[in-house]
Formats: C-alpha cells, sequence, structure tokens
C-alpha cells in the first residue's frame, strides 16, 4: 500500500459541493501556446484551469473551484496534535533535469520541509506564473509530473493560483507551494537539541541535484551522466523516526548542501561538529568534476537527501533501517557532535589525516539549482 492509499481524501463541509462541481460543464483548452488571455480571469484562464490543472489534480476539495480549500479539523487531528505549515518557491533552470523537473521538484522540496519536522504530509497548495508563449504541452508535462509525484507521496493538491506575465518577464515557469501536515505529539526536533556523543548520519551519496543541473546546463559533458536525487523522503523520515526515536534533528540539505546544515546545528546547539572525509559519501563523478571546475561537492545541492542528528545508543538501529529503505541503502555516519573545540564550528577530518574547517557557503555556488 502507497501513501496515497493511506490518507483519506479531504472531505467537504458542504456535501453538495462535488455535486455542483461535476455538474458544471468543464471548459477546454484550445491552444497550443500560452497566453495573457490565460491568465486574464475569462474564459481561456477557466479554459486552462480547467483543462490542465483540474484534470491532473482533481480531489473533493479542488473540485469545488472555491477561493479556499475547506477541512474538518477532527480529519487533521488524526495525525497529530501539532499543525506545521511551509512553503517554498521553484525557479530552477533547466526547468527539466535528469531525474526530474520543476514540477516533481517542487512537490517532493515542500513534502520534504514538512517531513523533517516529523509532520505527516497532507495537502498542497500550487501557484504559478507562466511566461507568454510557453507550450501548453510543456506545461501539461510538468503539471502531469506534480501529480504523479502527489499521489505516490500520498498528498493532496487542494488550492491554486495561475498568473500569466509577458515574455521575458520570466524564464518560462516559476511554481510556488504550500504545504500542511500534522505533527505526531511524540516526536521533538531542533538543532538546538543536539549535544555531545550525537552522532550525524546522512541517507546517500551527496551533491547528485547540484552535479546534474550544471551537466544539464551543459557546463559539464560527463560521460556517466549522474541523475538529480529529487524524491519525496517522508517514508524514509518515518522509517528512521521508527528505529530512533529519540533523534535530535533532521534537514533535507538543499541549497548551499550538508556544510550549510552542519553550520546550522553547530550554531543552535553551540556545540562543535566533526565530520570525515572518508566517511562522506560523494560519487566519483560529483568529486572528479568539482576538483575541475573547483567547487566543494560539500555545498552542493541535493532533493533527496537528510541530515539527521542521532543519540550514539540509537545510531546503528538508524543506520540498519535506512539501508534497508530504497532511498537509504547508501546511508552513512558520517561525524559525531563535540562539546569540546571550538562552538558553533564545523570541521572535517581529511583524508590525507589533517583537518580543515567547513564554514556556512558565502555567495552562491550555483543560481537557480532549485
Amino acid at each position: 500500500m502507497n501513501m496515497a492509499e493511506k490518507h483519506l481524501a479531504p472531505a467537504n463541509e458542504e456535501t453538495h459541493t462535488d455535486e455542483v462541481a461535476t455538474r458544471r460543464r468543464q471548459g477546454k483548452l484550445v491552444s497550443s501556446v500560452i497566453t495573457l488571455a490565460h491568465g486574464g480571469g475569462g474564459k481561456a484562464m477557466r479554459d486552462l484551469i480547467d483543462d490542465v490543472f483540474i484534470d491532473a489534480f482533481s480531489n473533493p476539495a479542488l473540485n469545488t473551484l472555491e477561493d479556499q480549500a475547506r477541512f474538518q479539523l477532527s480529519d487533521l487531528a488524526k495525525y497529530g496534535d501539532r499543525l506545521a505549515m511551509t512553503t517554498d518557491s521553484y525557479v530552477i533552470d533547466p526547468i527539466f533535469f535528469p531525474g526530474g523537473d520543476i514540477g516533481k521538484l517542487a512537490i517532493c522540496g515542500t513534502v520534504n520541509d514538512l517531513a523533517v519536522g516529523g509532520a505527516t504530509p497532507l495537502y498542497l497548495t500550487c501557484a504559478m506564473i507562466i511566461e507568454e508563449g510557453m507550450q501548453v504541452d510543456t506545461l501539461r508535462q510538468i503539471v502531469k509530473s506534480m501529480a504523479d509525484t502527489a499521489r505516490a507521496a500520498g498528498v493532496f493538491i487542494v488550492t491554486g493560483d495561475t498568473k500569466v506575465v509577458g515574455r521575458g518577464s520570466c524564464d518560462k515557469i516559476f511554481i510556488n507551494t504550500a504545504g500542511i501536515g500534522v505533527i505526531h505529539q511524540d516526536y521533538r526536533l531542533g538543532a538546538h537539541l543536539a549535544g555531545e556523543g550525537d552522532h550525524i548520519l546522512v541517507n546517500g551519496f551527496l551533491g547528485d541535484h547540484g552535479a546534474a543541473i550544471l551537466n544539464a546546463r551543459g557546463d559539464m559533458h560527463l560521460s556517466s551522466p549522474v541523475e538529480s536525487d529529487c524524491a519525496p523522503l517522508h517514508e524514509l523520515i518515518q522509517t528512521l523516526l521508527t528505529a530512533a526515536p529519540g533523534t535530535r534533528f533532521i534537514r533535507d540539505a538543499t541549497r548551499g548542501g550538508i556544510a550549510s546544515v552542519l553550520n546550522e546545528i553547530a550554531d543552535a546547539s553551540r556545540c562543535a561538529i566533526e565530520i570525515h572525509e572518508t566517511r562522506t559519501p560523494i560519487r566519483q563523478e560529483v568529486k572528479g568534476f568539482c576538483e575541475i571546475l573547483g567547487l566543494d561537492p560539500l555545498y552542493l545541492a541535493n532533493e533527496g537527501k537528510i541530515v539527521a542528528v542521532v543519540p550514539e545508543n540509537q545510531t546503528q538501529a538508524a543506520l540498519s533501517a535506512m539501508r534497508d529503505h530504497p532511498l537509504g541503502k547508501h546511508a552513512a555516519d558520517i561525524g559525531t557532535v563535540l562539546t569540546g573545540g571550538r562552538a558553533g564550528r564545523v570541521h572535517m577530518q581529511t583524508s590525507f589525516g589533517g583537518k580543515r574547517i567547513v564554514d556556512m557557503l558565502v555567495g552562491e555556488q550555483l543560481p537557480r539549482i532549485c
């Protein structure tokens, strides 16, 4: 049973709204390209929404076409006692890349932002800013990818917005998503909870997303192309929390890579963190082009990787559980939290036997990465 089968579709508070939505004649898009009229609020816009979005995202809360999605609070309370909410915007270039596209990325990113806080992701919004002249078939492909990814993750896209801007006002398409989830009462996670002796775990190879985007832009032609690790991580995270209920903190290592996450943990906990280069999983292809371009793989973006801080006595259970999951089979214990040394500092034991400081990213290694 996948996550989509575990979650109930959002219930309507007005039982007749589904019938009304069904009776309304659905519009049909006739244009092959997006024009400014598709954002103008008239028939062209309604046809776009009906034919592209409603058809792909269909569910009871969305199909009523109200200005808001409505939920029974009792349905949310079944999952826990605290509401979690997040939002993110996606402006990636290119919009299609090995291992995903901007639509899949938008769903995975929002699901993961909820899941790392211990929440069960439930409902998402989708707002799109589309450039005039975009091919409708391209938009359909992105929307289908979003629908397929949401279905696999067991979440519902329940409301949204569409804007069309003139040529040159944005680059093809920008997507904003917001998400709502519920946190189980047993979960208390925070970077400030990290303490001496805790271990730093990751669930696999780092930097794949950044490498895939760099290669897709034509900046490097890898003989063995790397695919983005873009994936929804909520089930992996639930597996981790079940095996290691004392887990202190989880964060998905997106922009700024694991280096930025580790510095956030060190700063919030006022501890030092030591990681080991030889235990940090990075593909040889990624290491190779980072050396050529002068990049540091610790700062490359990921879209399917987490950094978890776990108590020492639960580390092996956590690793075993993650390695049994398809998205964690290369999970590794890369370091520890220390109270000795300079508080707030991260350093790496290098493969040559020395140490180097791993600072927070300054500037932007790769713009438009997510």
